[in-house]
């Protein structure tokens, strides 16, 4: 069985690569087209070109694997049938179960793969390919100078920062408002900060120029300025969840962060009491695409061994729309998992979910 299991793979790899080539090939031709004259109006080098279309190449490999992995299993069945192989397959009584185990077993190592690849490979090339658009093509720019932050730290706690300055790991003009825990429209107290600057030695925001206003229920305030304190020195305050890098990172896209960097970025704005349902719905995806690949290759043996008389036209027809359908029902998924209408984990595998069922 073993000479059989490798003339099995070796079809089946051949148009696997056939098929990533092809479609590596059309998106990077159809992306050309469209900023063609972007590059020629920022006058964009050769070189600086092929650099950002070899960053583009593993998102594209990420996009497009499942699809390939579908026509693959199309084709190499395809070929069997037309060339009478699996009727001798089955004369030899092996069942098609055994005869698709090959290509099941390699699926399951190309999904293995894919986590990895696009967990922590993708982003690292999505994240070199976004630096030549910031700089290059002037999109998605992250400013040194971060203007209007607002967010909440905790469940009463909510900052407003006027400007954050990258470069000196420094907010200006920043105010903290912190609530009531059990009556949340009542304000206790307020803290407007001059400069809020990280100190990294100790890993806390070092206070300056600190004015605090306390409210009591009979509507009197006590005002205090404090010249320079930790946060943590205030009791009221306490420890500040945010950092340096988490501010940056708020700035990036979920597509150039790893997935430890965006686990620990969820759990960073959930420790704030932040709303996480984007975040986690592009978390949980980044685990559950990958097995896309193994479902595709099941969903194509079910069509290629179909006993219903049909060409390979009509079967090729039917796998690019199932393809879409199923990309389709992703983003759809995917917009009600951000409103958090569905939960975030459910969203990301229902598509997986209903399209295995559907075999």
């Amino acid at each position: 069985m073993k000479i059989l299991d490798y003339y099995i793979l070796k079809h089946f790899i051949r148009n696997l690569f056939f098929g990533l080539i092809c479609f590596i090939l059309i998106f990077i031709l159809v992306d050309l087209f469209e900023n063609v004259d972007k590059f020629i109006d920022k006058n964009v080098s050769n070189s600086v070109i092929v650099q950002y279309y070899i960053y583009f190449i593993p998102e594209i490999l990420k996009l497009i694997t499942p699809v390939s992995m579908l026509l693959a299993t199309l084709f190499t069945f395809s070929r069997f049938n037309n060339y009478s192989e699996m009727t001798a397959v089955n004369s030899a009584g092996i069942s098609i179960y055994r005869f698709s185990l090959p290509l099941i077993i390699f699926g399951f190592l190309i999904t293995l793969f894919s986590l990895y690849f696009n967990g922590w490979l993708v982003p690292k090339f999505n994240s070199e390919k976004l630096k030549i658009e910031r700089t290059y093509l002037g999109k998605n720019v992250i400013p040194g100078v971060i203007s209007n932050l607002n967010f909440q730290d905790s469940e009463n706690k909510i900052f407003a920062l006027g400007n954050y300055n990258e470069s000196e790991k420094s907010a200006y003009n920043v105010t903290l408002n912190i609530f009531d825990k059990t009556e949340q429209s009542q304000l206790l107290s307020r803290y407007d900060v001059k400069i809020m600057k990280w100190d990294s030695i100790k890993n806390e925001w070092k206070l300056i120029g600190v004015l605090e206003r306390k409210f009591d229920t009979s509507n009197t305030e006590i005002l205090n300025t404090i010249d320079t304190v930790y946060s943590n020195e205030i009791s009221e305050i306490g420890k500040i969840n945010f950092s340096p890098s988490s501010l940056i990172k708020s700035q990036l896209k979920a597509d150039e962060l790893l997935l430890e960097d965006l686990r620990e970025h969820i759990r960073t704005l959930e420790s704030g009491g932040q709303i996480v349902n984007r975040e986690k719905v592009d978390y949980y995806s980044k685990i559950s695409f990958p097995f896309s690949n193994i479902i595709v290759i099941l969903f194509g043996i079910s069509i290629s061994t179909n006993k219903r008389k049909s060409g390979t036209a009509v079967q090729f027809g039917v796998s690019i729309l199932i393809t879409f359908i199923y990309l389709g029902f992703l983003k759809v998924s995917q917009t009600f998992g951000y409103s958090g209408d569905i939960n975030p984990v459910l969203t990301a595998w229902l598509a997986n979910i209903l399209f295995l069922f559907w075999q």
